[in-house]
Protein backbone atom coordinates (compact mmCIF):
# COMPACT_ATOMS: atom_id res chain seq x y z
CA UNK A 1 0.00 0.00 0.00
CA UNK A 2 1.50 3.73 -0.79
CA UNK A 3 -0.09 6.29 0.36
CA UNK A 4 0.91 9.98 -0.78
CA UNK A 5 -0.06 13.22 0.08
CA UNK A 6 0.69 16.42 -1.55
CA UNK A 7 0.45 19.88 -0.01
CA UNK A 8 2.86 22.63 1.75
CA UNK A 9 2.15 21.59 5.63
CA UNK A 10 1.91 25.72 6.27
CA UNK A 11 -1.55 25.10 4.67
CA UNK A 12 -4.94 24.92 7.06
CA UNK A 13 -6.62 22.49 4.31
CA UNK A 14 -3.54 20.20 4.13
CA UNK A 15 -2.73 20.08 7.74
CA UNK A 16 -6.06 18.28 8.32
CA UNK A 17 -5.01 15.64 6.37
CA UNK A 18 -1.78 15.50 7.83
CA UNK A 19 -3.42 15.05 11.16
CA UNK A 20 -5.52 12.76 10.20
CA UNK A 21 -2.98 10.53 8.91
CA UNK A 22 -0.90 10.75 12.09
CA UNK A 23 -3.59 10.16 13.75
CA UNK A 24 -4.16 6.96 12.26
CA UNK A 25 -0.66 6.02 12.34
CA UNK A 26 -0.64 5.29 8.99
CA UNK A 27 2.63 5.34 6.91
CA UNK A 28 2.84 8.25 3.97
CA UNK A 29 5.33 10.10 1.72
CA UNK A 30 4.75 13.80 2.46
CA UNK A 31 5.78 15.91 -0.61
CA UNK A 32 5.60 19.89 -0.03
CA UNK A 33 3.52 21.44 -2.87
CA UNK A 34 1.93 24.84 -3.47
CA UNK A 35 3.35 28.11 -2.69
CA UNK A 36 7.09 28.70 -2.64
CA UNK A 37 7.37 24.87 -3.61
CA UNK A 38 5.66 25.18 -6.87
CA UNK A 39 4.75 22.29 -8.02
CA UNK A 40 1.08 22.84 -8.78
CA UNK A 41 1.45 23.90 -11.76
CA UNK A 42 2.93 21.65 -13.23
CA UNK A 43 0.88 19.41 -16.15
CA UNK A 44 1.86 16.09 -13.99
CA UNK A 45 -0.16 17.79 -10.49
CA UNK A 46 -2.83 18.75 -12.62
CA UNK A 47 -3.53 15.47 -13.98
CA UNK A 48 -3.99 14.59 -10.53
CA UNK A 49 -6.10 17.64 -9.29
CA UNK A 50 -7.28 20.00 -11.94
CA UNK A 51 -7.62 22.69 -9.71
CA UNK A 52 -4.22 23.07 -9.43
CA UNK A 53 -4.86 23.33 -5.38
CA UNK A 54 -3.93 21.39 -2.81
CA UNK A 55 -4.32 18.82 -0.49
CA UNK A 56 -4.20 15.69 -3.04
CA UNK A 57 -4.04 12.15 -1.57
CA UNK A 58 -3.12 8.90 -3.92
CA UNK A 59 -3.80 5.49 -2.21
CA UNK A 60 -2.24 2.54 -4.64
CA UNK A 61 -3.72 5.24 -7.33
CA UNK A 62 -7.05 6.03 -6.28
CA UNK A 63 -6.54 10.12 -6.27
CA UNK A 64 -8.87 12.60 -4.25
CA UNK A 65 -8.36 16.81 -3.59
CA UNK A 66 -10.74 18.53 -1.53
CA UNK A 67 -9.57 18.64 2.46
CA UNK A 68 -12.95 17.53 4.33
CA UNK A 69 -13.75 14.92 1.36
CA UNK A 70 -9.90 13.61 2.15
CA UNK A 71 -10.78 13.42 5.69
CA UNK A 72 -14.14 11.78 5.02
CA UNK A 73 -12.24 8.54 2.60
CA UNK A 74 -9.57 8.07 5.76
CA UNK A 75 -12.33 7.52 7.97
CA UNK A 76 -14.61 5.21 6.17
CA UNK A 77 -11.51 3.28 4.48
CA UNK A 78 -8.98 2.86 7.59
CA UNK A 79 -11.60 3.35 10.44
CA UNK A 80 -9.57 3.49 13.88
CA UNK A 81 -10.19 6.30 15.87
CA UNK A 82 -11.25 7.62 13.20
CA UNK A 83 -14.57 5.15 12.67
CA UNK A 84 -17.64 6.85 11.47
CA UNK A 85 -20.36 5.66 13.42
CA UNK A 86 -23.03 3.84 12.03
CA UNK A 87 -25.93 5.52 13.31
CA UNK A 88 -27.51 8.14 10.79
CA UNK A 89 -27.84 11.16 13.23
CA UNK A 90 -24.22 10.93 14.69
CA UNK A 91 -22.77 10.02 11.49
CA UNK A 92 -24.96 13.40 10.14
CA UNK A 93 -23.51 16.15 12.72
CA UNK A 94 -19.82 14.91 11.89
CA UNK A 95 -20.95 16.06 8.10
CA UNK A 96 -22.91 19.20 9.73
CA UNK A 97 -19.67 20.68 11.37
CA UNK A 98 -17.54 19.80 8.94
CA UNK A 99 -19.73 21.69 6.09
CA UNK A 100 -19.85 24.42 8.73
CA UNK A 101 -16.09 24.51 8.92
CA UNK A 102 -15.86 24.91 4.91
CA UNK A 103 -19.07 27.27 4.65
CA UNK A 104 -18.39 29.23 7.40
CA UNK A 105 -15.80 29.63 10.44
CA UNK A 106 -13.10 29.68 7.65
CA UNK A 107 -14.74 32.00 4.87
CA UNK A 108 -15.42 34.16 7.40
CA UNK A 109 -11.62 34.23 8.86
CA UNK A 110 -10.07 34.50 5.36
CA UNK A 111 -9.71 38.20 4.58
CA UNK A 112 -8.84 38.76 8.08
CA UNK A 113 -5.80 35.97 7.81
CA UNK A 114 -4.80 37.24 4.45
CA UNK A 115 -4.41 40.73 5.34
CA UNK A 116 -2.72 40.38 8.87
CA UNK A 117 -0.65 37.61 7.83
CA UNK A 118 0.02 37.89 3.80
CA UNK A 119 -0.38 41.64 3.18
CA UNK A 120 2.32 44.17 4.20
CA UNK A 121 1.18 46.25 6.92
CA UNK A 122 1.38 49.76 5.27
CA UNK A 123 -1.37 47.61 2.38
CA UNK A 124 -3.82 46.19 4.96
CA UNK A 125 -7.38 47.68 4.78
CA UNK A 126 -8.65 47.87 8.36
CA UNK A 127 -12.42 48.02 7.01
CA UNK A 128 -11.58 44.56 5.59
CA UNK A 129 -10.16 43.43 8.92
CA UNK A 130 -13.21 44.46 10.71
CA UNK A 131 -15.63 42.79 8.51
CA UNK A 132 -13.44 39.53 8.42
CA UNK A 133 -13.33 39.66 12.33
CA UNK A 134 -17.04 40.33 12.86
CA UNK A 135 -17.91 37.79 10.91
CA UNK A 136 -15.21 35.48 12.30
CA UNK A 137 -16.66 36.19 16.22
CA UNK A 138 -19.67 35.26 15.43
CA UNK A 139 -18.69 31.99 14.29
CA UNK A 140 -16.23 31.50 17.23
CA UNK A 141 -19.85 32.74 19.61
CA UNK A 142 -21.92 29.96 18.29
CA UNK A 143 -18.56 27.23 18.66
CA UNK A 144 -18.30 28.33 22.09
CA UNK A 145 -21.92 27.58 23.33
CA UNK A 146 -22.52 24.21 21.60
CA UNK A 147 -19.15 23.45 23.05
CA UNK A 148 -20.53 24.33 25.98
CA UNK A 149 -22.21 20.52 26.29
CA UNK A 150 -20.56 18.81 24.48
CA UNK A 151 -16.90 17.48 24.76
CA UNK A 152 -16.57 17.18 21.65
CA UNK A 153 -17.79 19.08 18.61
CA UNK A 154 -20.09 15.77 17.20
CA UNK A 155 -21.04 14.49 20.54
CA UNK A 156 -19.15 12.50 22.98
CA UNK A 157 -16.38 11.17 21.20
CA UNK A 158 -13.30 12.77 18.86
CA UNK A 159 -13.91 12.53 15.16
CA UNK A 160 -12.88 14.12 11.93
CA UNK A 161 -14.99 17.00 12.64
CA UNK A 162 -12.76 17.59 15.91
CA UNK A 163 -9.60 18.27 13.58
CA UNK A 164 -11.36 20.60 10.67
CA UNK A 165 -13.33 22.89 13.18
CA UNK A 166 -10.14 22.56 15.68
CA UNK A 167 -7.79 23.73 12.84
CA UNK A 168 -10.28 26.71 11.98
CA UNK A 169 -10.29 28.03 15.42
CA UNK A 170 -6.76 27.21 15.94
CA UNK A 171 -5.96 29.21 13.14
CA UNK A 172 -8.30 32.03 14.63
CA UNK A 173 -6.80 31.99 18.01
CA UNK A 174 -3.05 32.58 16.21
CA UNK A 175 -4.58 35.84 14.03
CA UNK A 176 -2.99 38.78 15.55
CA UNK A 177 -6.04 40.65 16.02
CA UNK A 178 -8.37 41.35 19.33
CA UNK A 179 -11.34 38.96 19.79
CA UNK A 180 -14.05 37.72 22.44
CA UNK A 181 -12.52 35.09 24.93
CA UNK A 182 -14.00 31.96 24.53
CA UNK A 183 -13.62 29.34 27.53
CA UNK A 184 -15.77 26.61 25.84
CA UNK A 185 -13.04 26.74 22.83
CA UNK A 186 -9.99 26.88 24.71
CA UNK A 187 -10.71 24.06 26.95
CA UNK A 188 -11.55 22.05 24.25
CA UNK A 189 -8.90 23.16 22.12
CA UNK A 190 -6.44 22.38 25.07
CA UNK A 191 -7.86 18.81 25.11
CA UNK A 192 -7.25 18.80 21.33
CA UNK A 193 -3.94 19.69 21.79
CA UNK A 194 -2.63 16.63 24.09
CA UNK A 195 -3.52 13.94 21.39
CA UNK A 196 -0.06 13.19 19.66
CA UNK A 197 -0.94 13.19 16.28
CA UNK A 198 -2.24 17.34 16.48
CA UNK A 199 0.96 18.19 17.95
CA UNK A 200 2.65 18.63 14.29
CA UNK A 201 0.33 20.44 12.80
CA UNK A 202 -0.65 22.83 15.81
CA UNK A 203 2.72 24.06 16.45
CA UNK A 204 2.82 25.70 13.23
CA UNK A 205 3.25 29.52 12.59
CA UNK A 206 0.89 31.18 10.45
CA UNK A 207 2.41 31.82 7.02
Amino acid sequence: MTLKLWGRASSGNVQKALWALDELGLAYEHIEAGGAHGIVGDASYRALNPNGLVPTLEEDGFVLWESNAILRYLAHAHGGPLALPEAPHARALIDQWLDWQATAFTPAMRDAFLQLVRVAPEKRDPRVVEASRANSERCAALLDRHLADTPFVAGETFSIADIAVGLAAHRWFQLPLEREERPNIRRWLEGLAQRPASSAVLSLPLT
